[in-house]
């Protein structure tokens, strides 16, 4: 990623590399949470389009120049000028990442790391992250190799791109050729990110087939505008409404946007008038700290974004200080990347014959690879930490083991007439509780059941869906009403003496999620009702309506419990303790009954209602897992959640006394 010229000689690109600056920056300010940098991420953007424009060049000048020369164009050759480019700060970077691993993070994590660096290097890290979770999950600003998405993406371009030019020049040696080839695939490439984002955002924003229009379309300006004769005006104009379209992508977009989709047009669009207009020593790319960060962007954008993931470790990110500290340590390990690792093994390896140049790049991969593989074997090396910060970590793991085969996909159900799980807990065949909720209910299903003793529980769980007649969301997938629907009739068909038992998390569908989630954030955002969205006064009114419309109607021939909240604690509680015993800094996890209490008002009042009004039950889990005035999220050092709002087993066992109440005359 990031090429340079190899030279810096008479065809160097002084707006190109300018440009560079432009798109690192917005990366790094954008991962580093600075005012103002929302869509910096389209930074990559920024570099997919010059690294097309780029790699375009040098294969169309290979293949015209073999008309003309004895020398025919080596795809071999291109795939190790490449290698020779990205592979050695590549390779000391993810050997500084073991070693940081080693240091900082937990046997699991430094075992995935393992994966991740293999991956990494092997040029397929999209594709891994593309499985597990989405660029702007919140797992995933924890992964030290986040960022070599883009690198295997443009890796696996620059694979394919010589191979269908070589093939397309062999069946008609012409720059027409060419041309029209590349346009056409730009064209396939583009439908294909503007019909899948919509409904698979996660394979477009990590995938070539969605990805390659971006690249393509530096390709496009190389082989169509390369070079075309213009007035000065002109190109002002034209790099002015490029660098006005980047521009207007950092500020205007943010992570809840759709990417790439449409939206990606703009910065690719703005992107590719700067390199039309092709302006040198322009005031946008021409000064010294321009041309410098140009200099460096590859290895600054390989660098700043372990910096990044360590301050969110240390829960530092956003803090002014430490933000500040991290840049300036961007700067400088991304200096001295490029100054002692990128330039020096580039320059070297240009004097060298390719086998030589092939042999060494491989030493250096397969020597980190060997590690990162014994990594995996070794578990992640769980000798490393203490036996509490392991027993720490492996509260994460702690969870109801039938947590996710029994409740509906994350953020989406199943058809109309069967939209979630329909689980069963115990094989006595006779039925004393049905529990009806959200994934909050998975987190205590089990104590229910242990509370009831002999006979079976039910469970019907619809993830981030609430309790509320009337809501609904644009997310076409999230298809609550239809859970809510069906749970109602099934409940129907119970006998009258099986109570309901309802769990929520309430406030989640009033003010969104508390801990860093964008996904999540961004399927509340898209829930409304009939009045008004989320966080207006109409949407809460209408929510409040809405709950008490379904437990008044569950609560007409049976017995209705409703669950109050669980704290929300804001930070993931075995990773935040498990990580601070790892620094020596003990580190509990809580919020304050205050804290419970202003984010729960409007809830807790409606559920105060709703035992008014329809005569539910409420069961308090506050005297079970608070103090005086304090939530904890721990119980004798151990973890009692296993995320940040979300009880473990251990905490679900301590709320086995307030279920017991169910059934109980006056509970």
């Amino acid at each position: 990623m990031l090429n340079n010229m190899d030279v810096k000689g008479s065809n160097f690109r002084g707006d190109i590399n300018g440009l560079r600056a432009w798109a690192v920056v917005s990366v790094v300010l954008y991962h580093f949470g600075v005012f103002g940098f929302s869509g910096g991420f389209i930074g990559v953007d920024v570099f997919f389009v010059i690294s097309g424009y780029l790699m375009t060049g040098i294969i169309a000048k290979g293949l015209s120049n073999s008309l003309t020369s004895n020398k025919r164009f080596s795809v071999l050759e291109f795939y190790v000028s490449r290698a020779k480019r990205i592979l050695p700060a590549l390779i000391v970077l993810c050997g500084f990442v073991l070693i940081l691993g080693w240091a900082i993070l937990l046997p699991g994590e430094y075992r995935t790391l393992g994966a991740y660096t293999l991956s990494a290097l092997g040029f397929f890290s999209n594709i891994k992250f593309r499985r597990e979770s989405g660029y702007f999950d919140a797992a995933s600003h924890e992964n030290l190799l986040l960022h070599t998405w883009s690198l295997s993406l443009e890796w696996q371009f620059y694979i394919i791109l010589p191979l269908v030019m070589l093939g397309a020049w062999k069946l008609r040696p012409k720059i027409s050729t060419l041309k029209i080839v590349v346009l056409l695939w730009l064209a396939l490439s583009l439908y294909w990110s503007l019909t899948i984002t919509p409904h698979k955002p996660t394979a477009a924003f990590y995938l070539l087939k969605s990805r390659g229009w971006e690249l393509l379309a530096g390709g496009i300006v190389y082989l169509w505008a390369n070079n075309i004769s213009m007035t000065a005006n002109l190109k002002r104009i034209l790099e002015g409404l490029g660098f006005s379209l980047i521009i207007l992508s950092i500020s205007l977009f943010d992570q809840n946007s759709q990417w790439p989709g449409w939206r990606a047009i703009v910065p690719v669009l703005g992107t590719a008038l700067v390199l039309v207009a092709a302006r040198q020593d322009s005031w946008w790319t021409g000064s010294k700290l321009a041309q410098w960060l140009g200099d460096c962007s590859y290895s600054l954008y390989l660098w700043h974004w372990p910096i990044v993931v360590v301050l969110m470790f240390l829960n530092l990110k956003g803090h002014t200080f430490a933000v500040l500290i991290g840049l300036v340590l961007s700067l400088f390990f991304g200096w001295i990347s490029y100054r002692y690792v990128e330039t020096p093994v580039r320059i070297g390896l240009s004097k060298k014959p390719m086998i030589p140049s092939v042999i060494f790049l491989l030493i250096g991969a397969l020597t980190i690879s060997a590690f990162s593989t014994l990594i995996r074997q070794k578990d992640g090396f769980p000798s490393r930490v203490s036996p509490q910060t392991n027993a720490i970590f492996n509260e994460a793991l702690n969870k109801n083991p039938r947590l996710e085969e029994c409740a509906s996909a994350s953020f989406g159900i199943g058809s109309k007439d069967n939209p979630v799980p329909n689980c069963k807990y115990g094989n006595n065949d006779i039925i004393k509780a049905v529990m009806i909720g959200d994934s909050h209910s998975s987190s205590l299903i089990t104590s229910l059941k242990a509370a009831i003793g002999d006979g079976d529980v039910l469970q019907w769980a619809a993830n981030a869906c609430p309790l509320a007649s009337g809501i609904y969301s644009k997310n076409e997938e999230h298809k609550c009403p239809d859970y809510l629907t069906w749970a109602l009739k099934e409940a129907k068909k119970l006998p009258s003496n099986v109570p309901v038992v309802l769990v929520n998390r309430f406030s989640l569908y009033l003010y969104g999620p508390n801990e860093i989630d964008p996904p999540l954030a961004k399927l509340m955002s898209q829930s409304t009702s009939k009045n008004g969205d989320i966080k207006s006064d109409e949407y809460a009114a209408e929510m409040r309506v809405g709950i008490l419309k379904t437990v008044c109607e569950l609560s007409k021939d049976r017995d209705v419990y409703i669950v109050k909240p669980v704290p929300e604690l804001g930070f993931n509680v075995p990773a935040s303790m498990g990580r601070s015993m790892i620094f020596n800094v003990p580190t509990r996890v809580s919020v304050t009954l205050d804290q419970y209490n202003k984010r729960n008002s409007f809830a807790l009042k409606t559920l105060d209602l709703a035992a008014e009004q329809c005569g539910a039950k409420l069961l308090d889990p506050i005297p079970y897992l608070c103090g005086e005035d304090t939530c904890w999220g721990d119980v004798n050092g151990l973890p009692i959640y296993f995320d940040d709002d979300h009880l473990n087993e251990r905490g679900s066992e301590i709320l086995i006394p307030m279920f017991q109440a169910i059934g109980k005359p006056n509970s």
